[in-house]
């Protein structure tokens, strides 16, 4: 389906809030090897789509194009992270991470960093068909790649992760000092009594709130009404834990709490004071794959 001109930006990223974006971020989380980064990357496309909206003219595949925008993003955050990390110029194609990979049989479940082990060409045609199960002619229109091209990266890159399937996972276990596990202790204990004035207590003057998806906030007072709507809603339980290694509250559904959480919230604290909240309530869609553990 074409976009009209006129329509294109309303119906595209009326699309995006539904069906593409949470789409989009298992593509952006498995290029990145982390949900986290993922939703940045995925930001970061979404924008550059939107700028890029008003000369693209009509856009006859928007998924696809969407999809070569947040591939070309992604390969962009690889190179970024290529050079922080070693100061090197290396093609992206070549970037493997030396982190060791869980035991997953299955692409489509295999751990996130797992898929940071294969080389981008084979990674993202292993992630477009086996996990988001586009055909041959899609990926390699999105990839502006040949058909044989996909066909032996997909070869090599399911070969790969069938060996690292039977590697240990080895990585040492995530551990908060004591300082950091006060602070989020007392955050969750506040929040969990809905002691919401001890919970404004505890922010910075110049606080600021993302509700990934939602909106952004600035400031005690803004940030203050956040509160007030966790307030009205009966569906949370907190717990303190990690999302990929960082420290994390992880929310659970207060009438199933044994459940895996249903999404997670990142803290950031300057001197003792909140300064940072990155809610992921309305974008749950980040908590597939990710790898979460309760403290």
């Amino acid at each position: 389906m074409t976009i009209p001109v006129a329509d294109r930006h309303s119906e595209l990223f009326e699309r995006l809030s539904g069906e593409l974006r949470p789409k989009l971020h298992r593509y952006c989380a498995r290029m990145t090897g982390s949900v986290i980064d993922g939703e940045d990357v995925l930001q970061e496309a979404l924008a550059k789509a939107f700028q890029a909206l008003a000369d693209a003219g009509p856009i006859a595949n928007p998924e696809g194009w969407l999809f070569r925008i947040a591939h070309n993003t992604a390969l962009d955050f690889l190179r970024r992270r290529a050079r922080e990390k070693v100061h090197s110029d290396e093609d992206p194609d070549m970037i493997v991470d030396p982190a060791n990979p869980t035991v997953d049989r299955q692409a489509a479940s295999a751990a996130l960093h797992t898929f940071m082990r294969l080389p981008v060409a084979e990674r993202s045609s292993v992630i477009m068909m086996d996990v988001l199960g586009y055909s041959l002619q899609e990926i390699s229109a999105t990839l502006d790649t040949s058909v044989p091209a996909i066909k032996a990266a997909l070869h090599r890159g399911r070969g790969r992760l069938r060996e690292l399937a039977d590697e240990q996972d080895d990585r040492p276990v995530p551990r908060l000092s004591a300082a950091e596990r006060l602070l989020l202790d007392a955050y969750i204990d506040r929040f969990n009594a809905r002691d919401f004035d001890a919970v404004r207590d505890m922010l910075a003057d110049e606080v600021r709130l993302e509700l990934v998806a939602k909106t952004r906030l600035n400031g005690r007072k803004e940030v203050g009404t956040y509160f007030s709507n966790y307030s009205r809603v009966q569906d949370w339980c907190f717990v303190p834990g990690f999302v990929e290694d960082r420290p994390a509250i992880l929310v659970r559904d207060a009438n199933d709490p044994g459940a895996r959480p249903t999404y997670f919230i990142l803290l950031a604290w300057q001197d003792g004071k909140l300064a940072a909240i990155r809610d992921f309530r309305h974008a749950r869609y980040a908590a597939d794959g990710a790898e979460m553990s309760v403290l």
